[in-house]
């Protein structure tokens, strides 16, 4: 009987894995894999072999580096829109820390050029996302007025200040950062897989604080019931502005790895970023009526967004059509997270009566 009812226990866990949003998500990142690994195959006219453009070491890790930037913004940007919010300034954040980066550095001089100017820059650009994100929530939370225009508002306002302290310059970082996070590891020297590692641990440790931590209940609980969360005494305020500092926080981090990785900033830098970072949590299952999402199923959305923007181009479709195709995803996916909510709540009030 023990053996039978571990049995059944053990299929149970495994069907639940299967149906879980993080398994949908995976078959679509393997489809679209093998759907580029099939079009992608190519003779080599000097050798005759078979060789591919998709599936080798190189693209495959470089289409992990061009999910990772905004991969990193969007474990922050799923955590906002869990309490029902939203922020429209990572981009502008990103852009405005890695400015401010590069030009300290600049002004600094060569004496940055050393392991020093690496953790000076991190912490510069780290610095400077949480302490946007911690404005962004204390306008939210002190104005009361809904965070879609507060943040609207300092996507403008800190993409101009980028503007007018780099004078639409771009600006070089020293060689010690590119060489940091460009760093090979043992790999090949054509391979870089610094910022794909930098997106896991961010993931996993959003992953972590979501899910196993009080904080990350509580962000979760305000998401899922605001009213509710007030009267069993959460302190709803201080949450909010964590949340806005935490997303800021992700941008800092992609800003740091982003400018550090392609060696110079730009005001222009991460531009149409909002629509990409949104876009993966949403395609990734974070509802925007709040209380659902994951860090996991925001990085596996991004990455189905860069397997799509790869797929326009390895399959010669116009790319003109690429922002047509990544919004129609967005619409798609939020009707299927709408549709399956609905159900379940119909499911729920069906389940009442008998319950009782």
């Amino acid at each position: 009987m023990g053996k039978t009812e571990a049995k059944k226990s053990g299929v149970a866990g495994f069907m639940k894995i299967f149906q879980s949003q993080q398994a949908g998500l995976l078959f679509i990142i393997i489809a679209l894999g093998a759907i580029l690994t099939y079009f992608a195959r190519y003779t080599d006219p000097a050798t005759g072999q078979v060789m591919n453009k998709f599936f080798n070491a190189n693209t495959l890790i470089q289409t992990m580096t061009d999910a990772s930037f905004f991969a990193i913004m969007a474990v922050g940007a799923t955590a906002v829109i869990i309490s029902c919010g939203i922020d429209l300034s990572v981009g502008s954040v990103y852009a405005l820390s890695g400015v401010a980066m590069a030009m300290t550095l600049r002004s600094i001089g060569p004496a940055m050029d050393t392991t020093g100017g690496v953790f000076l820059a991190m912490a510069i650009c780290l610095g400077i996302g949480i302490v946007a994100g911690l404005i962004n929530g204390t306008l939210v939370v002190s104005f009361k007025v809904h965070p879609f225009i507060i943040t609207l508002g300092s996507m403008m306002i800190l993409r101009g200040v980028a503007f007018r302290l780099s004078k639409a310059e771009s600006i070089l970082v020293p060689d010690a950062l590119t060489g940091a996070v460009k760093a090979h590891l043992g790999l090949g020297n054509t391979l870089s897989p610094l910022p794909m590692i930098v997106m896991l641990v961010v993931m996993v440790c959003g992953e972590i604080y979501l899910t196993r931590t009080v904080a990350g209940r509580h962000i979760f609980a305000v998401g899922g019931n605001e009213e509710a969360s007030h009267y069993a005494g959460l302190r709803l305020n201080r949450i909010k502005v964590g949340i806005y500092a935490m997303a800021g926080l992700c941008a800092g981090i992609a800003a740091f790895t982003g400018t550090s990785f392609y060696g110079a900033a730009s005001c222009a830098d991460a531009t149409g970023y909002e629509l990409y970072v949104i876009a993966s949590a949403v395609v990734g299952g974070a509802s925007l009526t709040g209380g659902k999402g994951s860090a996991v199923s925001a990085v596996l959305g991004a990455i189905i967004i860069t397997l799509i923007r790869q797929s326009i181009r390895t399959l010669n479709f116009n790319q003109d059509n690429e922002m047509i195709i990544i919004g129609a995803a967005i619409i798609i996916a939020v009707v299927i997270d709408q549709t399956s909510a609905r159900k379940a709540a119909k499911r729920l009030a069906q389940r009442g009566p008998e319950a009782k």
